[in-house]
């Protein structure tokens, strides 16, 4: 593996608390977005699938309980996985940007909110499109944080101070060299990576009262405190901003997922 100074500079704390419940927001979140786009594959018994950024697990072990018995699981993050493997399901620790990855190996790509975080996304794109078989699928989902207005707050004050965490949480992102508003770019990117048959699918939630989309960002408001206040907030407004979260009135519009299927072009061989 890579020495930890040769990783990107990801824009959460290598803490495993705030991770556990980082992964527990985002499965909560999206996996009813996920896992139904995955179905729609036609993910069956023999596939061979590979998870990049596997987080809390619960996308691998869906699959890994369509693929069995014959067909197999990759499960990677580029920190120890937070599940264990079983049957039919591998974890391991890997740097997707450098990493070995074998080539016309794997029938089912999913990566979830991964590349946007990556300055060599476009590169690992290819890598992965290599890495299917042909006739093989690869889901993309990213965000899109250009949208995610409030509908309900206290006062226009509260709406204003909401925005500004939003776009301070964005700026944040991009000076870890990431792109958060790299959903809307998937499909074309898929496209010039040489997949074929596209399906971009926009999705919205509603951040509303003890809604998993909420609490996300609730958690993100202490997960990447540092990062807030160097982009421009200051603690004043991170306490004021999470009470606006709490009231019960509050609501807003999530960010768009664009969840993106493409297909390397050829004839898929039965596993």
């Amino acid at each position: 593996m890579h020495p930890l100074a040769s990783r990107p500079r990801y824009l959460f704390k290598d803490d495993p608390e705030l991770l556990r419940e980082q992964f527990r927001c985002l499965s909560d979140a999206y996996d009813p977005i996920t896992l139904p786009r995955l179905a729609a594959t036609g993910v069956t018994e023999g596939w061979r699938c590979l998870e990049v950024g596997s987080g809390a697990g619960t996308v691998a072990h869906w699959l890994a309980e369509r693929v069995a018995p014959t067909g197999s699981v990759l499960a990677t993050d580029l920190r120890p996985p937070a599940f264990d493997a079983r049957p039919g399901l591998t974890v391991l620790t890997h740097d997707i940007r450098h990493d070995p990855l074998p080539e016309a190996a794997f029938d089912l790509i999913v990566a979830r909110l991964v590349l946007q975080h990556l300055p060599e996304r476009r590169t690992v794109l290819d890598r992965l499109v290599r890495a299917l078989v042909p006739g093989g699928v690869l889901q993309i989902d990213e965000l899109d944080t250009s949208y995610e207005p409030p509908l309900l707050t206290p006062d226009g004050e509260s709406a204003r101070l909401y925005a500004k965490f939003t776009a301070t949480r964005s700026a944040a992102m991009r000076a870890a060299g990431g792109d958060p508003h790299w959903g809307r770019h998937v499909p074309a990117a898929l496209r010039a990576a040489g997949l074929v048959d596209l399906d971009p699918q926009p999705h919205i939630l509603l951040r509303g009262p003890a809604s998993a989309a909420l609490r996300l960002q609730l958690h993100l408001s202490h997960h990447l405190h540092d990062q807030l206040l160097a982009a421009g907030m200051t603690e004043d407004e991170l306490l004021r901003v999470r009470e606006l979260m709490r009231d019960p009135s509050f609501h807003a519009a999530s960010s768009v997922l664009y969840s993106v299927h493409g297909r390397r072009p050829g004839p898929r061989n039965a596993s």
